[in-house]
């Protein structure tokens, strides 16, 4: 990413970040939004229930001391369960998560796309329990197939991740114990 960025010169391109929660987006808010105009991209028909849903999504709130555009898309939870069909058992970090994130980050790249974005990337590489690899691959994957250009990130590099723990701490932002999914802890009847 910063190879990219860094050839950019003093133009300001324009950044579609694909964000899961305002706690992933809050560090790389804070670290590229002197550089690009960025719109927060909220697509996540992962997220149980609804109402977990709408809780995140207000918390982009209280990131306003950065600049940035919010597009939200609707919940679609049944987008979700179609993707993953078959594959509601598998662990944590398995196969699940890998169609999950396909899922997200092809809608973040059409979208990207269709307005005229110069890059696409997501806040999901700044959580310890998420592969930036696997990620990445797959960003890469589907922004070639929709003409979109990922911008490879990890950005819990530098410790980005204890830093995104620090401003939700200093702006009271929610931070949630999980994903989104709950598939596993409906299959164990919670």
């Amino acid at each position: 990413m910063e190879k990219t960025l860094a050839g950019l010169g003093r133009a300001r391109p324009r950044l579609m970040l694909h964000a899961c929660c305002a706690p992933c987006a809050s560090w790389p808010l804070e670290a590229l939004s002197d550089r690009l105009d960025i719109t927060v991209f909220y697509y996540n028909p992962n997220i149980m229930p609804r109402e977990e849903y709408e809780k995140r999504l207000g918390e982009f709130d209280k990131l306003r001391r950065y600049p940035f555009r919010l597009l939200a898309e609707p919940w679609d939870n049944e987008a979700f369960l179609a993707a993953v069909r078959g594959r509601e058992e598998d662990r944590e970090g398995g196969a699940r998560c890998s169609l999950c994130f396909r899922l997200r980050l092809m809608r973040t790249a059409e979208r990207a796309k269709a307005e005229g974005f110069d890059f696409f990337t997501t806040t999901l590489t700044v959580s310890p329990h998420k592969n930036a690899e696997i990620i990445n691959a797959i960003g890469a994957e589907l922004g070639e197939k929709c003409g979109a250009v990922w911008l490879p990130s990890d950005f819990k590099k530098r410790e980005g991740y204890k830093r995104s723990i620090a401003i939700c701490r200093e702006l009271g932002i929610y931070r949630q114990n999980y994903c989104g999914c709950r598939l596993q802890d409906i299959q164990k009847g919670n």
